[in-house]
């Protein structure tokens, strides 16, 4: 690793310890030359992957993108920002885990209102509104009664 201050060659690693949940690793380092110490983090590279429109067109995954859609399903809801960042990061950790180079927009809103149902209703018909584009109040209101059966089903 280079010394970002002499641009040696030579540096050790003086500590090593996870971070971020056991996906990197926060590393201090020493330089031989200038004793200088500096941080470096390892982590695993992500497969970048196109998502797929519905129009067809193409675009890098983006996960702030899925971030601010699921912030603005839960705004005003008592949903804590670090459960918001766990699901994104489970989200993109299993389209990941896929290995594939294109996904669907599709699949990727089904996933985030999976998520969304299980954390907040009121966040998970927001975001459903939004994402199936209901047309007028009946669509919303199926949603709704779809989403009050899966209760009563699931308490009896």
């Amino acid at each position: 690793m280079r010394c970002p201050f002499c641009e040696n060659l030579d540096t050790r690693v003086i500590d090593s310890r996870p971070t971020e949940e056991g996906h990197a690793i926060r590393r201090r380092r020493e330089c031989d030359s200038c004793n200088k110490r500096f941080t470096t983090y390892e982590k695993v590279e992500e497969m970048i992957f196109m998502v797929v429109k519905k129009d067809g067109s193409r675009e890098a995954f983006d996960r702030n993108k899925v971030m601010n859609g699921i912030i603005k399903a839960c705004e005003k809801r008592p949903v804590p920002i670090a459960d918001i960042e766990k699901i994104v990061d489970d989200i993109e950790r299993g389209l990941n885990n896929m290995m594939e180079k294109e996904v669907e927009s599709k699949l990727i809103g089904e996933v985030i209102m999976e998520h969304l149902k299980g954390l907040d209703e009121v966040a998970y018909v927001r975001f459903a509104s939004v994402y199936r584009q209901f047309k007028d109040v009946n669509t919303f209101v199926a949603e709704i009664e779809k989403l009050l059966g899966k209760e009563k089903t699931d308490g009896q």
